[in-house]
């Protein structure tokens, strides 16, 4: 392709490098191959020459190489693509689902001279609708080569969208009787939102007082619980987990689990705990989850509700772009980690 400046005569059929205005009117917008019509509308501002992009006979024009690329990219995967306008390609999420992204083909895209293709994070959770990618060609064409070669990157599988099934979750709240009322709603309603916006699951809640013999009591709790086939269970307390030999750690391995990670490099949310017994999940949050901000249990729910059984290096991973929000003046939560809204909990 070449971009030069010609007279009007040498202009048709060539592609409008840059828009018309006269008279503080946009006459013609850049990107029109430039016929009869808008030759006219030219000769009428009294130009006498303009700029155009000339393609070559091996090349694609925008938007046919920005679909072309589209449709590979989402090739065997659930997310759909726009149709092409001015050379971008709009890439939608027709479920609740989880973005999966490959890195490393992804930079390969993005360094083929003139395709760009901006997406949401890996492990982004997506509703219905929702736009998670968006690929842009930048000039007015590419040669065939480059979309061949983009083609074939699209279809290894850089992106694409692993739908969230329906599952059974259950919470427990667990704390002192004298603090049920405080405590329950308060982690409920914002939990349930959570799980919620993620899909059409099936929530269940219950606290459970502790008394006498707190891990056996919150032990023979979580084990109803798994053994009535949830896939996931939510366990809240008004202490967050601390160490590995915590009370809900205890708990959670009385009842036949395993502890797969205490403390996650993510603020607000350090006190994470994560479990596993059997298919089902075990998910200890934090105080934090009482707010509705952003926090490590949106980083985690999406992929435990896809069923991915996560491990330590999983939540260690989560450390590169784990600061969620500005701590500074934020109350630390104290030693308990009863973080609330801003704590650490």
């Amino acid at each position: 392709m070449k971009f030069l400046r010609v007279s009007l005569a040498e202009a048709r059929g060539h592609v409008l490098g840059h828009n018309v205005v006269f008279e503080g009117r946009r006459l013609l917008k850049k990107g029109r191959r430039l016929l009869d019509a808008e030759l006219e509308v030219l000769a009428r501002t009294g130009s006498d020459g303009v700029y155009v992009a000339m393609l070559d006979p091996g090349d694609v024009d925008e938007d046919s190489a920005a679909l072309r690329i589209a449709r590979a990219l989402v090739h065997a995967n659930p997310l759909q693509a726009k149709p092409a306008y001015g050379g971008r390609v709009s890439l939608i999420a027709p479920e609740h689902g989880v973005l999966s992204l490959r890195s490393e083909l992804l930079l390969e895209l993005n360094l083929l001279d003139g395709v760009t293709l901006a997406t949401l994070p890996a492990h982004a959770a997506a509703a219905p609708g929702q736009l998670v990618g968006t690929l842009k060609v930048i000039p007015f064409a590419l040669p065939q080569a480059t979309v061949a070669a983009a083609e074939a990157l699209a279809a290894r599988g850089v992106i694409s969208l692993r739908p969230i099934a329906p599952r059974r979750v259950s919470m427990l709240v667990s704390g002192a009787e004298s603090r049920r009322e405080r405590l329950f709603e308060a982690f409920r309603v914002p939990l349930v939102e959570r799980v919620s916006r993620l899909g059409p699951h099936t929530v269940s809640a219950a606290y459970v007082t502790l008394e006498a013999d707190p891990e056996r009591e919150l032990a023979g709790a979580i084990a109803d619980e798994l053994d009535a086939g949830v896939d996931l269970l939510i366990l809240v307390s008004e202490t967050a987990t601390m160490d590995s030999h915590d009370l809900g750690p205890r708990a959670i391995r009385r009842a036949g689990g395993t502890v797969d990670a205490v403390g996650a490099p993510v603020f607000p949310g350090n006190l994470l705990l994560l479990g596993h017994r059997g298919r089902s999940a075990i998910l200890g949050a934090p105080g934090c989850v009482r707010s509705r901000a952003e926090n490590v249990v949106d980083r985690v729910l999406p992929r435990l509700l896809l069923g991915d059984r996560l491990g330590q290096r999983d939540i260690a991973e989560l450390g590169h772009g784990g600061l969620l929000h500005d701590s500074r003046g934020d109350d630390e939560g104290g030693s308990n980690g009863d973080g609330g809204a801003n704590g650490d909990g």
